[in-house]
């Protein structure tokens, strides 16, 4: 079963019916057992990272997000829900996230507008089956004003250009993580998702 962690984030319903779009069921939970058994997971999320992740620690779900990943079984994180993965965010003075990956969530330098909403290009940075059928440098809908910066590099899956080049997907076995949002990005942001689901061994 696709599971869809819901932790009271606005955006949830969109990626929901995203999936629902591509054929998939799918189930909405915040229960900590039914994620730990889930076949695949996905984290949606809008906002603050310091308000994601307090309110998944007052439905006990940092654990299971963390034992899910750690033990290498299908993830997806989408916008805060791929920050909240690193150790720490310059957001609200610092805040710590889940760790799960060493690195930071770093808040744009000045000279561009934040935030950076809207369409930009996700460039390839490696060949990886969530990218099949998607052409490099292909456009996807972005709102955020913070960016990780993962020290593993070989976490980067793609970068963007806003002022600076900045990490804007990263991947590690069976785990994706999108800056922007699929659910909200067309063709391209639905075969992102088809993609991922797919190889992780979900079929329609």
């Amino acid at each position: 079963m696709i599971t869809v962690i819901d932790y009271g984030a606005g955006n949830i319903r969109n990626v929901v019916n995203a999936i629902n779009k591509l054929g998939y069921q799918v189930k909405l939970t915040s229960v900590p057992d039914e994620v730990l058994s889930a076949d695949t997971v996905i984290l949606p999320g809008v906002g603050a990272a310091g308000d994601t992740v307090s309110s998944l620690e007052k439905l006990n779900l940092t654990e299971p997000v963390r034992r899910v990943i750690t033990e290498n079984r299908p993830f997806m994180g989408i916008c805060i829900g791929l920050q909240i993965l690193f150790t720490e965010t310059e957001e609200d003075r610092g805040q710590k996230c889940l760790d799960v990956f060493p690195g930071m969530v770093k808040k744009f330098p000045e000279g561009r507008k934040i935030p950076h909403m809207g369409w930009n290009q996700v460039k390839q940075e490696i060949n990886h089956p969530v990218f099949e059928g998607v052409p490099d440098n292909s456009n996807f809908y972005f709102v955020h004003s913070y960016y990780v910066d993962p020290e593993n590099k070989s976490l980067v899956a793609g970068t963007t250009e806003y002022g600076i080049d900045f990490c804007s997907m990263v991947a590690q076995g069976n785990m994706i993580g999108t800056q922007f949002h699929p659910e909200k990005s067309g063709d391209a942001g639905l075969k992102i998702l088809d993609n991922f689901l797919r190889y992780t061994g979900n079929f329609k």
